[in-house]
């Protein structure tokens, strides 16, 4: 497995590869969990060449967000992305020039959810994944459905400016208590993650009241002490939420039934 961290070395190996057979991309900022391992395993059953990203965005953290406290473990993401079949990390230092001044901002499915509570994340979100699929040029890119609405967003932008790649959504992956796994479950204690547990729960339990669900998690949610509602919404058939269980912001989704 080769680790580059030079976008030009980048961009130069992925269109030696292009040709040769379909390259998958796999974005991450690190902090690799058994859902990113699902997805690097996903890329190497379905391509020749599997390329995972670890670059912690800058441009899509607020400022009263923990860009400095994510976690950074370098040395076991690089094992486990050799573990899982990556062929090549790409894990630059930096991203964006000093004067940079260009951004791609999503204006419909960016709205509400996340869009409302982080004004600004999905432009970083949208931007930085262009520059990934400019600098990796994969034919498949694959994420995780537990970030349902930057799915939305970047399905959009890729539709709206005739991106050449096709997105591959891989069901969420959750540890044996339900949870949703997110690099941001380890700052929970123990207390906090029974509250994770039950606000996971709570989630599925609404999704299953259909047109109702909404109303019904919200209620839930607004009971539970130690828990502090930030959205609840359907979209796109989907029940999304999240909240925060003490300073710790999760968010998932499961899909409303009929």
């Amino acid at each position: 497995m080769r680790v580059v961290s030079s976008p030009v070395a980048m961009q130069r190996q992925a269109l030696a590869w292009r040709d040769g057979g379909r390259v998958g991309l796999v974005p991450t900022m690190g902090a690799l969990h058994e859902g990113h391992l699902e997805l690097i395993r996903r890329a190497r059953r379905e391509c020749k060449r599997v390329i995972v990203s670890i670059y912690v965005n800058p441009t899509q953290f607020g400022p009263k967000e923990d860009l400095s406290r994510y976690p950074r473990p370098r040395r076991a993401d690089l094992a486990a992305c050799r573990a899982a079949g990556a062929d090549l990390v790409f894990a630059p230092h930096n991203l964006y020039a000093a004067d940079h001044s260009t951004h791609v901002e999503e204006g419909a499915v960016s709205q509400g959810r996340d869009g409302a509570s982080r004004p600004r994340h999905f432009r970083g979100v949208a931007t930085i994944v262009l520059k990934l699929f400019n600098l990796t040029q994969p034919h498949r890119a694959y994420f995780g459905q537990k970030d349902a609405q930057q799915i939305d967003v970047i399905c959009r932008m890729v539709r709206d400016l005739d991106v050449p790649v096709q997105l591959v959504i891989v069901p969420t992956v959750r540890a044996a208590d339900g949870v949703a796994l997110s690099s941001r479950n380890i700052y929970l204690s123990a207390p906090e993650r029974a509250l994770a547990v039950e606000f996971a729960r709570a989630l599925r339990e609404a999704a299953r009241k259909g047109k109702h669900s909404a109303a019904i998690l919200k209620r839930t949610l607004v009971k539970m002490r130690g828990v502090k509602l930030d959205y609840v919404e359907v979209a796109g058939g989907r029940l999304c939420a999240a909240v925060y269980i003490g300073k710790t912001r999760l968010i998932d989704n499961v899909r409303v039934s009929d």
